[in-house]
């Protein structure tokens, strides 16, 4: 098998594979520090990480458990969170929230007095989608713990950051920092066929190297084929249950408009659709054997909700 098949020439960042292959190996970890950087305030710079165990369990056997996409803490100790969000969740900040709290509930020490001091804790979130409506140009979120009556940092060791990709439109032309050419990146990679002259750092040239497809091998191949057959397959199915889902909850709503008012009816029915269309998700995924786990995790649906499709 080759690459004969694929028109592409560089990975797809937004395919299982593709991420791990740039930000969640060994081999590539400057990548991911560079990243991580070109996030972080002025004079504060990661020099090296430690990857750690992407799969986290809670302290009972209850407890829900949490994976990860990459999970790494720096030379202070301080952990992120990195994950790759294809599409969006009924319960996206929930899930985000409830994430945070591993790295932060692991820090307790056991079996010994702890005066309860934790390492800062960040989790960033890079999403194809977008969850805030209200600017076209608001792309970039850093979300703190905040006192409302001094509208002042209440406390600084928990940031979450996420990052709109649909809502970055800069050019190449455009780039003006790290910042902006790591988002260009993540945002094009897979449509480009040559290195952008903007990107001259030596660390695209790393980037560059790991993502030619060109470059895999032919267990890396047939992984990355097999990762982004699934990403192709759940795009397709969620533009699928979700075009149906709107156009039924509109039909449905203009109808209920005609009694109520029409605003209202189209409302009503286009939130019933949307629902409608994730259960319908839900369905399809479950029908080929794909796990709870990832139904959950992609539809924000719970397991009882799930089982009783």
């Amino acid at each position: 098998m080759g690459s004969e098949g694929l028109i592409e020439k560089y990975i797809n960042p937004y395919t299982d594979f593709g991420f791990k292959k740039l930000f969640g190996t060994e081999l590539n970890k400057d990548l991911l520090i560079s990243f991580l950087n070109s996030l972080l305030p002025d004079g504060q710079v990661i020099k090296d990480v430690t990857y750690l165990n992407a799969e986290q369990l809670g302290t009972l056997e209850v407890d829900r458990r949490a994976v990860f996409d990459v999970y790494c803490e720096n030379e202070q100790g301080e952990k992120f969170l990195v994950e790759m969000q294809k599409g969006e969740q009924q319960f996206f900040k929930d899930r985000s929230l409830f994430y945070t709290t591993f790295p932060i509930r692991e820090q307790a020490i056991k079996g010994k007095s702890w005066n309860y001091e934790l390492k800062a804790v960040y989790t960033v979130g890079i999403l194809n989608f977008a969850f805030d409506n209200g600017s076209d140009d608001y792309f970039h979120h850093e979300v703190k713990l905040v006192d409302m009556g001094t509208q002042e940092v209440f406390y600084d060791k928990l940031t979450l950051i996420y990052l709109e990709m649909p809502k970055f439109n800069k050019t190449e032309y455009e780039l003006e920092n790290m910042f902006d050419k790591w988002m260009f990146v993540l945002r094009n990679l897979s449509r480009l066929m040559e290195r952008p002259a903007a990107l001259q750092e030596r660390i695209f040239t790393r980037l560059f190297e790991a993502a030619e497809i060109a470059r895999f091998n032919r267990k890396e191949l047939i992984e990355y084929e097999d990762s982004l057959k699934n990403f192709r397959d759940w795009y397709s199915v969620m533009e699928t249950s979700l075009n149906k889902g709107r156009a039924e909850g509109l039909a449905e709503g203009i109808e209920k408009g005609r009694a109520e008012g029409i605003e209202k009816g189209r409302a009503e029915g286009i939130e019933k659709g949307r629902v409608e269309g994730i259960l319908e998700i839900a369905h399809n995924m479950k029908s080929r054997s794909v796990s709870l786990q990832v139904i959950q995790e992609i539809t924000g649906l719970s397991l009882e909700e799930i089982e009783k499709l």
